[in-house]
């Protein structure tokens, strides 16, 4: 069977709760978010998803700290880090419409940060590189990156990961159907 990805979003924090963009600032899990990354490793144990020839991590304190809690020792890896919020950090997106209604993320951007394009780009090196180690692959890191990573994965352009949502401390396995690159399982666990 071809090597497969699993996808595990950090626990939540208090800016994922509130619906705060977190793009770059470095904010830790809440206490649910710690018991969220230590149910998600047991539910990977669960079902077999233990055995990685590769475990890549989000610089980021909250995807670090998830993937030591669910058991797992992580390499570093700066393309994980999320979107580039820009002048848009720490807003929701109730406040941002505010300023500029309809916006969209997907469609609009934001000013000072990264397109769809660049988070794109920094999904295709990863993907690269998963697809170049032996063994399943593990990542661990945020909501936006990893629903443009999802969609890389099936060919999709990033502007597609739209489509997907995965909530804090959610698991997704990305595998294939024959040669067809397939979600396996998305947006299971604690969250």
């Amino acid at each position: 069977m071809p090597a497969r990805l699993v996808l595990l979003r950090h626990g939540a924090t208090e800016w994922s709760l509130s619906g705060q963009h977190t793009g770059r600032t470095d904010i830790p899990l809440l206490e649910e978010g710690c018991e969220q990354a230590k149910v998600a490793g047991g539910i990977m144990r669960e079902h077999g998803l233990t055995d990685f020839g590769l475990v890549l991590t989000s610089p980021l304190v909250r995807a670090a700290e998830t993937c030591e809690l669910a058991g797992f020792n992580g390499q570093v890896e700066p393309d994980l880090m999320e979107w580039d919020y820009g002048a848009y950090e720490g807003l929701t997106t109730a406040e941002i419409r505010q300023r500029q209604p309809g916006w969209s993320l997907w469609e609009d951007g934001v000013p000072g940060g990264e397109r769809v394009s660049d988070v794109g780009r920094r999904a295709d090196r990863v993907l690269e590189r998963v697809r170049a180690s032996e063994g399943d692959s593990l990542c661990v890191a945020h909501g936006h990156l990893l629903r443009v990573l999802a969609a890389r994965w099936l060919g999709l352009p990033p502007v597609a990961g739209r489509l997907f949502l995965i909530r804090p401390g959610g698991i997704s396995v990305l595998g294939w159907d024959y040669e067809w690159p397939a979600i396996e399982v998305w947006n299971r666990g604690p969250g």
